[in-house]
């Protein structure tokens, strides 16, 4: 047993060893055609707040880790997420390649901050996700950090509002009495996407919260696992990172990139460590929402008072009449909704989406058929 954890002691500098880590990755297809494999969903503007979704990711994280931040990303994404974040500095853009799932974006981050100084606390947050109030999540980070520091890899589980099946859940068990986290708690188990009738035995438990994939965890300890789980991967990861802040970096990156496995960082280690009983798990409060479909741009961009229609865009041209829903413009088309309910419409110069609320996780769909057809010049 980790002798921290067993003495109930946090070491005074924890929160000084912190490096916060941002994935940013996918192309958020429920979102086409306003979000495109050139300009994934993070590098908009999806809630009026005049900031992106991986600006304000940032933002959250820098009063706790003072700039030590890295991001993790494609190299097609490397122009505009500098634009975004012009304080990474080179060594702390990490640019994958292809894709790779998140075990590989994950494990190679936490393999670069241990070859730099293995006593690192990392905390990994996606860059698309919307959260808020941020001081309420912050307080939630820094209690994951304490409870990290004893020896735990610690997620941050969301409390459900609602019975979703589209969310994977986590089990929680006891208290951990942490120094510095009155609220952790032992994580008993990760679980899959449910049906209907098992997420409202979730909610109806009150032990269970949603999944929201944030991970605050000892680099050393989050490596373990991994070795244990997935020893090529590991291999892998250890020797782009051995290579990373050196002249081989690009060298070696290019040659073992392309051969590593793909598999999510749940499996990788997430679920396994959660058996071997290295998890820990801080209630969330604070609202979040991962802006899986335009249904979720809707709430999170309430419609003007005396309407019941969303718009938006710079000089949007709208016109409505008994019409309810989400308007997303990209262009100076004027569009005209006459007698229409929980419309989703998105104009953009090359392609036009027309759908409904209801069926607005669907739209994936749409991408697919596009790509098998070949038209993947719109994608």
């Amino acid at each position: 047993m980790n002798t921290e954890r067993a003495a109930g002691q946090t070491p005074d500098n924890a929160l000084d060893r912190f490096h916060g880590v941002i994935p940013a990755g996918g192309t958020g297809t429920r979102l086409w055609p306003l979000s495109r494999a050139a300009a994934p969903k993070f590098l908009h503007d999806l809630t009026g707040s005049g900031s992106t979704l991986i600006r304000a990711t940032y933002d959250r994280l820098r009063p706790l880790c003072d700039g030590r931040t890295m991001v993790v990303t494609g190299i097609v994404h490397r122009r505009a997420v500098l634009e975004q974040l012009p304080e990474i500095d080179d060594m702390n853009l990490v640019l994958e390649s292809e894709p790779k799932d998140s075990g590989a974006a994950i494990g190679l981050a936490a393999a670069i901050l241990h070859q730099r100084d293995p006593s690192i606390i990392m905390g990994s947050f996606a860059a698309d996700q919307v959260i808020a109030p941020v001081d309420v999540f912050q307080d939630a980070v820094r209690e994951a950090i304490h409870t990290a520091a004893r020896g735990y890899i610690v997620t941050i589980g969301i409390k459900p509002t609602h019975a979703s099946t589209g969310f994977g859940y986590i089990r929680a068990g006891e208290s951990l009495a942490a120094e510095g986290a009155p609220s952790a708690r032992a994580v008993i188990e990760f679980v899959e996407k449910p049906s209907q009738e098992v997420a409202d035995g979730y909610i109806e438990s009150g032990n269970y919260s949603w999944n929201a994939g944030m991970f605050v965890a000892p680099v050393d300890l989050m490596l373990k696992h991994l070795s244990a789980n997935e020893p090529a991967l590991y291999a892998g990861l250890m020797e782009i990172a051995e290579a990373w802040d050196t002249p081989q970096r690009v060298k070696v990156a290019r040659r073992v990139w392309p051969t590593l496995p793909k598999i999510a960082i749940d499996y990788a280690v997430a679920e396994p460590a959660a058996a071997a009983g290295d998890v820990a798990m801080i209630p969330g409060v604070f609202n979040w929402d991962d802006v899986g479909d335009f249904a979720a741009i809707g709430r999170l961009n309430p419609a003007e008072e005396n309407s019941e229609l969303t718009v938006m865009g710079e000089g949007a041209r709208v016109f409505s009449e008994n019409a309810s829903g989400i308007v997303v413009s990209d262009t100076k088309r004027v569009i005209a909704l006459i007698g229409i309910d929980d419309v989703v419409i998105v104009d953009t110069p090359d392609a036009l989406l027309v759908t409904t609320k209801e069926h607005a996780q669907e739209v994936k769909k749409a991408v697919e058929r596009l790509r098998a057809s070949g038209d993947t010049d719109v994608l």
